[in-house]
């Protein structure tokens, strides 16, 4: 598919998520359980406070979608980017799914995800940008740290999860996120 017919996919599709690999494969997800949505909407609210007091960057929620420079086409759960990346775009990468990794990306694990699937996607974003990942498993109460070069640092029922230094002073209580919503 062309970028042009790939939007329109998109757009006549809007009841699912959908994704694009770098090979060009479309990914279908089946939209998010009411439990994981509530979690989503805790984190991504979070990152746009801190976001707001911070000025830096912009933050965005789960249905932006966002081209990689391998050329794939991936919707975090919440992500952030740096302000002064985003206005360094052209007009033509601002257009329909910008041209850009965020730097920050946030995934979360829901009942019909496997971990494995979303390790590979968290692999994806660091070699093509992304500077802090967070892997969030409420299934196994467990943290996955994704930084570019290193190893993904494992927590197990964290008390809190820092970003810094890439998002100096943003943290996150995972405890809710651990737990049903209802």
């Amino acid at each position: 598919m062309t970028e042009e017919e790939f939007v329109i996919f998109c757009e006549l599709n809007e009841e699912v998520q959908v994704e694009r690999t770098t090979e060009g494969a479309i990914e279908l997800m089946p939209r998010t359980y009411s439990d994981t949505g509530a979690k989503e909407l805790d984190i991504g609210a979070d990152l746009k406070i801190w976001t707001r007091a911070d000025g830096t960057g912009v933050a965005f929620g789960s249905n932006a979608g966002f081209i990689l420079p391998n050329g794939a086409m991936r919707s975090p759960d919440a992500s952030w980017i740096l302000r002064a990346r985003l206005v360094a775009l052209t007009p033509e990468e601002k257009k329909g799914f910008s041209s850009i990794c965020p730097d920050f990306v946030v995934e979360l694990r829901s009942d019909s995800d496997r971990v494995s699937v979303l390790q590979l996607k968290m692999d994806e974003y660091m070699a093509n940008g992304a500077q802090l990942g967070w892997l969030l498993d409420p299934l196994e109460h467990r943290a996955h740290i994704y930084r570019p070069g290193a190893q993904p640092e494992i927590l197990d029922n964290p008390d809190t999860l820092s970003a810094d230094p890439e998002l100096p002073d943003f943290a996150l209580d995972p405890r809710p996120i651990w737990e049903p919503v209802f």
